[in-house]
């Protein structure tokens, strides 16, 4: 009896001790509802990080000459995201990187990136995917640069953050993670339908980086805003969980337009970046720089999505260390990804998607 108590006092202070260092949030919760939150999201990154640890050796991507290609990518300035340049790159493809400070993007990839690798090859334009206004303007100035585009990455991401409304009146984690995303994907499928008509006979690929976390939540289309309900973590989960309904619908739209179009969502992993810096991980960094996937690690699934000849033809497919990995229960149903898809359409206003 006494060892059972003791092993009981133990596994106590073990969730304690989990919950205290590894909250996604620097808030501690203050109902059942955001209690059950953020226990379901320490759970599922401690499962993604164990996943991590045994499929290390999968997780890797061969890298080719694609000379000719060409790559939209928003964020990219840091993190996974830097790391997923210089792979294009050392494919030869040409970007066009979407970032709130361009120049301040330019310095990040010469500090990392040969410039033998670059010069000429990148153009720095200005997006805030959490700005609707600012999403059409740099679709219009890719669609200047470029009148095919082969390689479309949504990337950009802010994770955790605390409660805060857009402009365009969104919640601030759906808008920069999923509705500007979205958005952009319809105003650039006119060049994504040129790309595919140069592109050797295969598929032009949209990538919509997700995570594990989304499978921690559902969307609430009476509370879509979180303006009823908001915990970081919850929120960050259903911006995740929405890339991945949107990357399964459109699958759904290509086959029916008979497009050489496919779409991806890929969970790069447990990684050490800045997305982490409202968690309290971070009073104890030396866990991360351990524990964690590199960000050069976390851009080999995102990468693999890109171009990997493998997924040719095997779109509308969640992605972890360079593999197929199991979504959302609900992704899978098609009447719950349609309604989000034309609950966004008449979010912003877009009649036929893809027609401008």
């Amino acid at each position: 009896m006494g060892f059972l108590l003791s092993l009981l006092y133990l596994i106590v202070f073990f969730i304690c001790f989990l919950f205290y260092f590894f909250r996604s949030t620097n808030t501690i919760p203050k109902n059942w509802r955001e209690l059950k939150s953020e226990v379901l999201t320490i759970v599922e990154g401690m499962m993604s990080q164990n996943q991590d640890f045994i499929l290390r050796k999968r997780n890797r991507i061969k890298l080719m000459s694609l000379n000719g290609r060409v790559a939209v990518i928003t964020g990219g300035n840091r993190g996974i995201g830097l790391f997923v340049v210089k792979k294009l790159l050392q494919c030869d493809i040409k970007i066009v990187m979407g970032v709130r400070n361009p120049e301040g993007a330019k310095q990040a990839v010469e500090s990392i990136i040969d410039k033998s690798l670059y010069e000429g090859k990148i153009n720095y334009e200005h997006c805030d995917t959490g700005d609707m206004n600012s999403v059409r303007k740099f679709a219009e100035r890719v669609q200047q640069l470029h009148p095919a585009v082969h390689i479309l990455i949504n990337n950009a991401a802010v994770m955790a953050t605390p409660y805060q409304e857009t402009k365009d009146g969104f919640e601030s984690q759906m808008a920069i993670n999923y509705t500007g995303h979205f958005l952009l994907t319809h105003l650039l499928l006119p060049q994504l339908i040129a790309g595919s008509k140069t592109n050797d006979g295969k598929n032009v690929r949209i990538i919509n980086v997700s995570s594990c976390a989304h499978r921690t939540t559902d969307i609430d289309f009476d509370d879509f805003h979180c303006k009823k309900f908001y915990y970081p973590a919850d929120a960050y989960a259903k911006s995740k969980l929405a890339q991945v309904y949107f990357t399964k619908y459109l699958e759904t739209i290509f086959k029916e337009r008979d497009l050489k179009i496919q779409s991806h969502a890929p969970h790069p992993g447990i990684v050490n970046t800045g997305l982490f810096e409202h968690s309290t991980i971070n009073f104890i960094p030396w866990f991360k720089d351990l524990f964690y996937k590199t960000p050069e690690q976390g851009s080999r699934t995102i990468i693999y999505a890109a171009i990997s000849p493998y997924l040719e033809g095997k779109g509308g497919t969640y992605l972890s260390n360079c593999y197929f990995d199991k979504s959302h229960s609900k992704a899978k149903n098609f009447a719950e990804t349609k309604r989000l898809f034309d609950y966004t359409c008449q979010l912003l206003n877009i009649k036929t998607f893809g027609v401008i």
